[in-house]
């Protein structure tokens, strides 16, 4: 397993077919995507799962956490967090947050994020935001 930096419109297939298989492709592309820092995790040269991060201020918001089904369950996503935090932490910043899908929450926890209550529903998905101060 290896984690590397990748192109934005690397992340938009993973995107689609894990979180959003129903909208159309363009529905992934994010308006900012290049301002971010995009992270993906390659078993045998094959990317297999995706984060996309934007850091503002002192916090990282990370966004379209993705894990092809196949590979889901191994932890992969777990390493690919952790790669994350550490990234927020080297860079100094004070707080890392994430929308996320209410039904993951138990996943966020695991990390010591906990939940803001500040809900909203997108494309019939629920969401919470989670947060962590560093």
């Amino acid at each position: 397993m290896k984690i590397a930096a990748i192109q934005p419109s690397e992340t938009w297939q993973i995107r689609h077919e894990v979180m959003w298989p129903d909208q159309p492709f363009g529905f992934v592309q994010l308006a900012e995507d290049d301002l971010g820092l995009h992270f993906g995790v390659f078993i045998d040269e094959k990317l297999v799962s995706i984060v996309s991060c934007f850091i503002t201020d002192k916090e990282l918001q990370f966004r379209k956490l993705a894990t092809l089904e196949k590979f889901q369950g191994q932890g992969i996503a777990s390493k690919l967090l952790e790669y994350v935090f550490d990234l927020a932490k080297e860079k100094g910043l004070k707080k890392i947050w994430c929308n996320a899908r209410t039904n993951k929450k138990l996943f966020y926890e695991k990390f010591g994020m906990h939940d803001t209550n500040k809900t909203f529903t997108k494309a019939g998905q629920e969401f919470t935001i989670m947060e962590i101060s560093l």
